[in-house]
């Protein structure tokens, strides 16, 4: 190596520095990507580089980013789909478990300056040097979410994390995929410590050549992690099962195994690697990451950026839709009829804020971007305008020719209906093509889709501007045609209507949401129904039970008698601290799970047959991200094909 360190001149994705104090500057800028992630390629050069080191000792290494986006996304999920063989994936984890060991243990101390997004692979590099930096904004995020792909954070995450962190905050990040930002990564000891970006280089140096040793975690959390091992394991698994069944995810199952009996060493179980990496649930998984990642595409490439949203209608889903652009930094005005209609959707937003926001300033910023306006100025200064007042079509006639009096000539104009056609709302509009939908689920903050609704002859332009508003606001945007019930609700319609009619035959609410669970889903028909609200349930009917058909006797019996569902404390269930109380399940009837479900699966077919949706991915990804629908399974519609297969 020179005096330039630039003896490695076969690398291709890495670059080396060194600075007047000796220390070697390691920068990883993977070729012709956005993105470092650590493919077969990026590791085999990072060996090299260590066979270099052992050569010619380093006065001290600092491995950072060459991308704007962040420290390493991860290993490379491309390779995944690859691994065919048992044999393939044993390597793979091999190779990772390795050469992260072998950085572990060099002589010369090491750092990872950690600035943006560390996940997977990437926290597990970092993890394997002496010193980790955290970058104070607000991009930097950490974390080992491989149980969101089924598979298991194999490359050393399972020993090092515990040790850094205790096995509880290590357990709770490895089995929910959380991540955590720099100033609790420092908290918890994961980083050394947390500066700002305009510090960083000096910070770095500094750790490295103090050389001084890693904070120990305290006493208790090294007992927990050694002898009491078998304690914390069997807190993990029940926590887990309240979750994830073990024949869906065996994922989270297999890392408190790993950890506890194996020391976190995912080669001393080399069948259940296997088993894990090559099951249908990491194939399905990996394939919902693929699909989640067209999703995030689709907003890419335009040069529409909003700055100003204007909201009309300050109820749940109204309210909800402006806290969520102004958290999102977005400059929002709230628009109703009055200030006593708006005090509420700004209470809520400030609760749901206080909750996840701890700095004081941060939290007065965000509230000063959502600014109330009875009158409804804000509209003619709106890059977006959002119509989410009650579902009535003449109410929305008037209320839309009024704003497109008002709002900008390039602004986009937007319905957040759930169930009326564009072409209706449409209808009295000077320029109708205009008029989109921009349909969010409740609750805003926890529901990823949102669908983007284009009509016969929609402005394609107009189309593209709401898909790139959605994706500014850290949403998944799906296209999709006006028809009843667009995608999302048109699949779960006929869901629900064959949930009541079981209860109609008898069956309890609790054995009909059992049948469900047991399937994969996240929650039960009839609990469902209860969320969304019985008076909605009921006012949808129509659509529900077909033409002339009459609503199921259960939804018309509860709406009868005032249970409107969880909002109203009662429902098909009883609702105590906002949990349904549900009694004894019964008996679930052989093949009740397989009836329930398919109305679901033939709606889906038939909408990508009609062009509702483009494809039969987008709709997979849709209603996976939209109902919750079971994501081991890759979607209804790959789950048909794997049952035909």
């Amino acid at each position: 190596m020179d005096s330039k360190g630039n003896a490695y001149t076969t690398c291709q994705h890495w670059r080396l520095d060194v600075d007047a104090e000796g220390l070697t500057w390691v920068t990883l800028d993977k070729r012709n990507e956005s993105t470092n992630s650590l493919s077969s390629a990026v590791m085999d050069e990072l060996a090299v580089l260590l066979d270099g080191f052992d050569r010619h000792p380093p006065q001290g290494v600092i491995f950072r980013s060459g991308k704007a986006a962040g420290f390493i996304a991860g290993a490379d999920i491309q390779e995944f789909t690859q691994l065919d063989t048992p044999a393939k994936g044993i390597e793979l984890v091999t190779r990772g478990w390795q050469l992260f060991a072998r950085l572990a243990s060099v002589p010369y101390p090491t750092l990872a300056l950690v600035r943006g997004h560390c996940l997977g692979g990437g926290l597990e590099l970092a993890l394997a040097c002496r010193y980790l930096l955290a970058v104070d904004e607000p991009a930097t995020r950490m974390g080992l979410p491989e149980v969101m792909l089924g598979i298991v954070p194999g490359w050393g995450g399972m020993l090092r994390l515990p040790e850094r962190i205790g096995p509880q905050a290590a357990l709770d990040m490895m089995l929910t995929g959380k991540t955590v930002d720099a100033r609790k990564a420092r908290r918890l000891g994961l980083a050394d410590e947390c500066v700002p970006p305009r510090v960083m280089d000096q910070a770095a140096a500094m750790l490295v050549l103090s050389n001084q040793p890693r904070r120990r975690p305290p006493l208790l959390q090294r007992l927990l992690n050694g002898p009491f091992k078998a304690l914390v394991a069997r807190t993990a698994r029940k926590q887990v099962a309240r979750r994830a069944r073990a024949e869906h995810y065996p994922a989270p199952y297999a890392i408190i195994d790993i950890w506890a009996r194996h020391h976190g060493n995912a080669l001393a179980a080399p069948q259940l690697i296997d088993s894990i990496v090559r099951s249908p649930t990491a194939r399905n998984l990996v394939r919902v990451f693929f699909m989640q990642e067209r999703l995030k595409s689709l907003g890419k490439g335009g040069t529409f950026q909003a700055k100003r949203v204007h909201v009309v209608g300050a109820g749940v889903m109204g309210g909800d839709i402006a806290a969520w652009c102004a958290q999102r930094g977005l400059t929002v005005t709230l628009q109703d009829q009055g200030m006593e209609r708006i005090a509420p959707a700004l209470q809520r937003a400030y609760a749901a804020w206080g909750k996840r926001i701890r700095d004081a300033r941060e939290l007065r910023n965000v509230m000063d971007r959502l600014i109330p306006d009875p009158d409804g100025h804000g509209a003619r200064q709106a890059d977006v305008v959002i119509e989410a007042i009650f579902e009535n079509l003449e109410a929305k006639h008037a209320l839309l020719q009024d704003l497109e009096a008002k709002i900008r000539s390039d602004a986009v104009l937007a319905t957040n209906t759930s169930s009326l056609r564009i072409e209706d709302l449409r209808s009295p509009l000077a320029r109708p093509e205009r008029l989109i939908g921009i349909h969010f689920f409740n609750p805003v903050a926890r529901m990823p889709l949102v669908e983007v609704v284009a009509a016969e002859g929609s402005d394609p332009e107009v189309v593209q501007r709401g898909i790139a508003f959605v994706r500014q606001i850290d949403r998944l945007p799906l296209p999709v045609r006006s028809a009843p019930g667009f995608l999302v609700n048109a699949v779960l319609g006929p869901y629900m209507l064959e949930a009541m009619r079981a209860v109609d035959e008898g069956l309890t609410p609790a054995t009909v949401d059992e049948a469900m669970l047991a399937f994969g889903m996240p929650m039960g028909p009839i609990e469902l129904i209860d969320m969304v609200g019985l008076d909605v349930a009921v006012a949808a009917g129509k659509s529900l039970a077909g033409a002339g058909a009459e609503p199921p006797r259960c939804l018309l019996e509860h709406f009868n008698a005032g249970y409107l569902g969880k909002k109203a404390g009662r429902g098909f269930y009883e609702y105590r601290a906002g949990r349904p109380v549900k009694g004894p399940v019964g008996t679930v009837p052989a093949g009740l799970a397989e009836r329930l479900v398919r109305p679901l699966l033939e709606r889906s077919r038939q909408l990508v047959n009609e062009g509702v949706v483009a494809d039969a991915d987008l709709a997979d990804a849709g209603v996976i991200f939209g109902t919750g629908f079971a994501p081991f399974t890759g979607g209804p519609l790959n789950y048909l094909r794997s049952r035909h297969a």
